[in-house]
């Protein structure tokens, strides 16, 4: 089926009511509304902005083919052509580690995408199934007190802006960090001071980009020669160097405290100057020109709500929590959440009278992934919205071969032991895994 124009609802008449309003179009909201459309629901999403909208996160892992074959994206994704990338490499606290994701089995690539191309791409995709999108309309309250939910919003498309509400049996909130609904629930928490993070980021032409073989090429090189997304730790967090097409993302996290006195123009100098500082990182922007308007940075990183599903609403995606990314986990969060969310309305659909209960286990799933990305993530956790339980019984669901890369990809950043203890505890044996964990003596750039 043709995608269609995003101009073909610019004026068009907002429904009064739907089956399902979906509240954010980024990979969580157009996923959760093309999977529902698939099945036959009425689903009316509403986009704050207008797509393509610049965005960050450009590392995709080869576990999110699953989920584009389920919403049926897949084949648009492949028609794309994004950069196929073959792995990883690491240089953290001075020791170098490479993995290739062919070598854990997988035979579809993971990718460098353009987030603003990529997550269009999904958008027109759910509309293409049926979902009604409008674009630059912002939901900013939701009444979930009745037995119809009643979401108002602000239109913008047009020359006019006026307001306007719509009536629905299912609120989804993938509104991305904003939040909507924990901003209503005032159930947003950070987590503990050590373990909480700020990113800043910006994009570069012309940068030489490293390959699974150690070596750098030429930006001219990129389609030849398959990058791997390269990480390299230092004295004050970490910084990622994914290469696309025509420009590449790099990026540094870093604990808030540590940016906490700077202004905006201060966060830039030092992302610039912590990038000049950077083992290799220096030799592969040598001649790199980089673009002045792209700065952007996006304060507290991790964070969770302790209110995600109800009789009547979900929140997912980043509304619903998100921790340090170093392993691409923040879109496969995306998909994930959307295929459990969609499953449980679904169900609900055709059994109201047990709505509760599938959003209660719809939950349950939200949280073992959250408490999953936090044990691979971060060094330590406890507490902070984790049930390590959850977590041990999501272990055991995980194909072995992406719990193995997982694994492997954790050992890269010397923030394995507590995800190693976990999986003990899960009694899963991953042992293989380590020997496809590559030592490199030095990186020829």
């Amino acid at each position: 089926m043709p995608l269609r124009s995003k101009t073909v609802l610019i004026n068009a008449e907002i429904p009064k009511r739907c089956d399902v309003l979906v509240i954010g179009g980024g990979p969580a909201g157009s996923s959760v509304a093309a999977l529902l459309a698939k099945q036959g629901v009425e689903v009316v999403l509403l986009d704050k902005v207008a797509h393509p909208r610049p965005q960050v996160g450009e590392s995709l892992i080869p576990h999110f083919w699953k989920y584009a074959d389920h919403t049926g994206a897949t084949p648009l994704i492949e028609k794309e052509g994004f950069v196929a990338k073959a792995g990883g490499i690491t240089v953290w606290n001075g020791k170098i580690h490479r993995i290739a994701f062919a070598e854990f089995g997988f035979t579809r690539p993971a990718l460098h995408v353009e987030r603003d191309v990529f997550d269009e791409l999904l958008l027109k995709h759910a509309e293409s199934l049926g979902v009604q999108v409008f674009q630059q309309v912002a939901a900013n309250t939701v009444d979930l007190s009745l037995e119809s939910p009643k979401v108002c919003y602000v239109d913008r498309r047009g020359n006019d802006v006026c307001n306007g509400r719509i009536d629905c049996r299912f609120v989804i909130d993938a509104s991305g960090p904003s939040a909507l609904l924990a901003g209503q629930f005032k159930s947003k928490r950070l987590v503990d001071t050590r373990m909480r993070f700020l990113s800043l980021w910006g994009y570069f032409k012309h940068s030489r980009f490293v390959a699974a073989d150690g070596r750098s090429y030429p930006a001219t090189d990129i389609g030849k020669t398959r990058p791997v997304t390269f990480v390299t730790s230092f004295k004050d967090g970490w910084i990622w160097h994914i290469a696309m097409r025509k420009i590449t993302s790099v990026g540094l996290v870093i604990n808030t405290n540590r940016a906490r006195a700077m202004d905006k123009a201060g966060r830039e100098q030092f992302f610039l100057e912590t990038l000049r500082r950077a083992p290799y990182l220096d030799r592969l922007l040598e001649s790199a020109e980089y673009q002045e308007d792209s700065f952007c940075e996006r304060p507290d990183y991790s964070y969770y709500s302790t209110k995600l599903c109800g009789e009547n609403f979900y929140c997912i995606g980043d509304s619903a929590s998100f921790v340090d990314p170093i392993y691409s986990h923040g879109v496969l969060n995306a998909f994930y959440n959307a295929n459990m969310t969609a499953l449980a309305v679904c169900e609900s659909l055709k059994d109201p009278a047990r709505r509760v209960r599938h959003a209660q286990l719809c939950e349950n799933r939200i949280r073992q992934f959250y408490g999953f990305s936090r044990s691979l993530a971060l060094g330590e956790f406890g507490g902070d919205g984790v049930d390590a339980e959850l977590v041990r019984r999501f272990m055991r669901q995980v194909p072995p071969v992406e719990l193995e890369l997982m694994l492997a990809a954790s050992s890269m950043s010397d923030r394995s032991e507590n995800f190693h203890r976990l999986v003990a505890d899960a009694g899963i044996d991953l042992a293989p895994s380590q020997s496809r964990v590559h030592f490199m003596e030095e990186l020829q750039l």
